[in-house]
């Protein structure tokens, strides 16, 4: 009896050395076992583990993504413009027995490494670097990290500039830059339309050259869209080439104050339409004929008087 009752306790005893022994490895973990202060060259990886109790100690390395911000840095860029950029590193623990030995803690060290590296990267870069070209920057930023933590057994997988905070008075002079480029560009879209639109004018007032009446219907369509308008007052401008028109009808009388050469020409050519005449040619009188005629109208008015006769000498 008492031999069954020592074996039960030597078997009992066993058994709780052995449970102390138990470990138990999460799916996203890595375990490193140090056996008397030295590190075992096996990994142990999830589910359970045995460990000798009182001499292996069990580290446990989590080797999942790390995502750590890096607090906001300010610093002065090439082009002397102050600024304050923040940005994020993901990281995972590619060795866990580096990142256990090599380094006391390496998430810490990761963050210290991060901040100056950002620090280096702002002294390099120009300010529309950091706004507009962050891909380089971010490429950049990731080898200066990555650097040092490959002895610490860390891969680094991504690392991004998140925000750029500037001071107020730069933010207003890039304000007013963006402003004037936007005016200049209205400017030149306006000034590109008009040039379309004369070209365009041009085009159609050549058209509208070899055909007048294409003038007239374009002045009746503009009259009615004004009157569409329901105003009080219409203004109807009077078309110039209608006046060269009416003008181009209009007979002209003949030198002696008679009928329009035209209607004579118009009743001779209804009267003997058969066998029209040639336009008759007007002699021009000449300058004495002129004079004589003149002096005749003076007589007749008793204006002139005729000349004394000159009495011979006795």
């Amino acid at each position: 009896m008492l031999a069954v009752d020592v074996v039960l306790g030597v078997l009992g005893a066993g058994a709780l050395w052995l449970a102390t022994g138990v470990r138990v490895v999460q799916q996203f973990e890595k375990g490193v076992v140090f056996r008397f202060g030295r590190v075992r060259s096996g990994i142990r990886g999830p589910g359970l583990t045995l460990l000798l109790p009182v001499a292996d100690r069990l580290r446990k390395v989590n080797v999942q993504i790390i995502t750590m911000p890096v607090p906001a840095q300010e610093g002065i860029t090439r082009d002397n413009v102050t600024v304050r950029v923040d940005a994020v590193v993901y990281f995972r623990v590619e060795d866990p027995v580096l990142a256990t030995v090599n380094v006391q803690n390496y998430t810490f060290a990761m963050s210290q490494v991060a901040q100056t590296s950002l620090r280096s990267i702002i002294g390099k870069s120009e300010l529309d670097d950091l706004l507009t070209n962050r891909e380089p920057l971010n490429q950049g930023l990731e080898l200066m990290i990555d650097s040092p933590a490959v002895g610490w057994g860390i891969h680094i997988d991504r690392v991004e500039i998140k925000d750029v905070a500037l001071p107020e008075s730069m933010k207003r002079s890039m304000s007013r830059q963006a402003e004037a480029e936007r005016e200049r560009r209205a400017r030149i879209i306006t000034a590109d339309g008009e040039f379309q639109a004369s070209r365009k004018l041009s085009e159609a007032a050549t058209i509208m050259s070899d055909t007048p009446a294409a003038l007239q219907l374009r002045l009746l369509q503009t009259v009615v869209e004004v009157a569409a308008e329901k105003n009080s007052t219409l203004v109807l401008p009077f078309p110039v080439e209608l006046l060269r028109f009416l003008d181009g009808m209009t007979p002209k009388p003949d030198s002696n104050g008679g009928a329009p050469a035209a209607a004579a020409r118009a009743g001779a050519a209804a009267v003997a339409p058969s066998a029209p005449e040639p336009p008759s040619v007007e002699p021009v009188p000449s300058v004495p004929e002129l004079e004589a005629e003149a002096d005749a109208e003076l007589e007749a008015g008793g204006l002139l008087f005729p000349e004394s006769e000159e009495h011979p000498e006795a």
